[in-house]
C-alpha cells in the first residue's frame, strides 16, 4: 500500500470478507482497534442487518438477516497504519475499491442504509405472487385450496380466493396461514 492516498476525512468504507464471517470480522476488528490504539483513526465497525419475520417449523419467528452477506462497513480515516490494521484482520479479503485504494461509500448511501438498519419493526417475508395456487394451513378454512389475489407486505396479509358453493370467495389471511402448492 505504499502509494496509498491518505485523507484526514472520516468516511465509511466497505470490507470484503469470507461469507459467514462478518460478525467474527467485526469482533476481531474491534479488538484490534482497541489493542493497537487505533481509536483515533478507526471509529465504527458495522454489519448491516434487518429484522424479518419467517416461519420455521410452523412457528412465526423474528430473525435478523444480514443485508450484505460477505461485507462489513468501517468508518475510518485512511492512513497507511489504519489501512494495514483493517486489511490484516483475519478473514478480511480486502477493501472494495480499485487495487489497494479503498472507495468510500457515498454519504447518501450511508444515510439510507442507516435509516434502513435503524427500523425496529420486523419485515414480513412473503414468498407469494398474485396468481399462485395455495393451500390454507390454519384457521377455519384449513386444507382449502385457493389462489392469491393480492398481497399486503406491510401487514403480512395475503388476499386469497377460495371456491365455496360454486363461487370464488375472497379471504384475507395472515401470510403464515398459507403455503404454496
Amino acid at each position: 500500500m505504499s502509494k496509498q492516498q491518505t485523507t484526514n476525512e472520516r468516511r465509511w468504507y466497505v470490507l470484503h470478507t469470507y461469507s459467514g464471517y462478518e460478525d467474527a470480522v467485526a469482533k476481531n476488528l474491534r479488538q484490534r482497534i482497541e489493542s493497537l490504539g487505533m481509536e483515533d483513526k478507526i471509529f465504527n465497525v458495522m454489519v448491516p442487518k434487518e429484522k424479518k419475520i419467517k416461519i420455521r417449523n410452523g412457528k412465526k419467528r423474528t430473525v435478523e438477516e444480514k443485508l450484505y452477506p460477505g461485507y462489513v462497513l468501517v468508518e475510518m480515516i485512511v492512513t497507511d497504519d489504519s489501512w494495514y490494521v483493517v486489511r490484516n484482520t483475519p478473514n478480511v479479503t480486502g477493501f472494495v475499491g480499485s487495487g489497494t485504494i479503498p472507495l468510500p461509500v457515498s454519504l447518501d448511501e450511508m444515510a439510507s442504509l442507516k435509516k434502513r438498519v435503524e427500523v425496529e419493526e420486523p419485515k414480513y417475508n412473503i414468498d407469494f405472487s398474485v396468481g399462485d395456487a395455495i393451500k390454507i394451513t390454519d384457521g377455519p378454512f384449513k386444507d382449502s385450496d385457493g389462489k392469491v389475489s393480492g398481497i399486503d407486505k406491510e401487514r403480512g396479509k395475503v388476499k386469497v380466493l377460495i371456491n365455496m358453493f360454486g363461487r370464488d370467495t375472497p379471504l384475507e389471511l395472515d401470510s403464515l396461514q398459507i403455503k404454496k402448492i
